[in-house]
């Protein structure tokens, strides 16, 4: 008689506290991310087939109920087609978990996900600034103003580092070196991997007189970047300054900043372009970014065509102008599990 798969909560358990947290180390917001998507699916195991959290098991996620799930995901909870994928690809990751620490219970479980297929999705293209329009979003924030001082501060680092947004709030100022006019700030990014890039003088100048501005210089434990109410920054916080200056750079520029949304990233994005195009390989690139592939990095190259294509069609329109041409549904959140809802 096969063994009862009533012990999904627990294997759950021991999939986030152990294995992902110190097997797998991965990073909080990974981690965090994978909660995400079993709060969802318990939520609607609860709100559509009756099932508390406690009373969910393996066998109650067959094929019919996880592409439900899915569907439910896309129609009430709005999500496209990446997003849902992103979902099924955590679900697999746990599936895969789940068999080998109890084959019995979970084998049922596991073969059901790997019959879920991935969505085809519409590659959205990167957000990427020139550097016009980088030299405009730096001139925006007024200095005279400690806000406006901080976010010029924080624009210029990330274009000069290539930084993501949890890396420069992250930052504390023991990860800054100084030596003359040239600084090496010390990133941690996806899995802990830490890296160093080196800063230019311009930007080292900048870095240098807001620490000392703030008075933290001697203070090594503290972050560099902190919001009104907060010691430590946060990515949505981030998120806010890029969207308030490139709402007034559009307004102001409106023949640039072309695309609908500009997220942090696309600084990253517009660092690791602008090096290419300035004849930076690649291979300097993806160790700056911190990047564990080439095949990542190799996106960039890609961008970069695109905009010698838009300079070349630039260049023939000027010369030959006259030739012929991812919170949760409401609900009652103690009725989850608590190491879902802890961060």
């Amino acid at each position: 008689m096969r063994k009862k798969s009533s012990n999904f909560i627990p294997v759950l358990e021991d999939y986030f506290t152990t294995y992902l947290t110190y097997s797998r180390g991965l990073s909080v917001n990974t981690i965090n991310s994978y909660k995400q998507c079993f709060l969802l699916l318990l939520t609607f195991m609860r709100e559509k087939k009756g099932k508390d959290p406690d009373a969910v098991s393996f066998d109650d996620l067959g094929y019919d109920t996880l592409q439900e799930f899915l569907r439910w995901l896309e129609t009430e909870r709005d999500c496209t087609a990446a997003t849902r994928n992103q979902r099924l690809s955590a679900i697999s990751s746990f599936s895969e978990y789940a068999q080998n620490r109890d084959f019995d219970a979970a084998s049922l479980f596991r073969t059901a996900v790997n019959r879920v297929p991935s969505k085809k999705t519409t590659k959205k293209p990167r957000a990427v600034f020139t550097r016009d329009e980088v030299r405009i979003l730096l001139s925006i924030p007024d200095e005279h103003h400690e806000t406006g001082l901080r976010d010029k501060v924080l624009l210029s680092m990330m274009y000069a580092t290539g930084a993501r947004a949890q890396e420069i709030c992250d930052l504390r100022v023991r990860n800054l070196q100084f030596e003359g006019t040239s600084c090496v700030a010390t990133l941690t990014g996806k899995g802990a991997k830490t890296r160093r890039v080196g800063i230019g003088k311009d930007c080292t100048e900048i870095i240098k007189g807001y620490i000392r501005h703030r008075g933290i210089v001697s203070q090594k434990a503290k972050h560099v970047f902190s919001s009104q109410t907060h010691e430590q920054m946060t990515v949505s916080c981030v998120e806010g300054i890029f969207k308030k200056y490139v709402t007034i750079a559009k307004k102001e520029n409106p023949g640039l900043f072309c695309a609908n949304s500009y997220p942090p990233h696309s600084m990253r994005h517009s660092t690791a372009s602008h090096l290419l195009e300035a004849g930076v390989d690649i291979v300097t690139i993806k160790n700056l970014l911190g990047h564990a592939s080439l095949q990542t990095t190799q996106i960039y190259a890609e961008m970069s065509q695109e905009t010698v294509d838009r300079k070349l069609k630039e260049w023939n329109e000027k010369w030959f102008a006259n030739k012929p041409e991812p919170t949760l549904p409401k609900g009652n959140r103690r009725a989850m599990p608590d190491f879902l809802i802890s961060r």
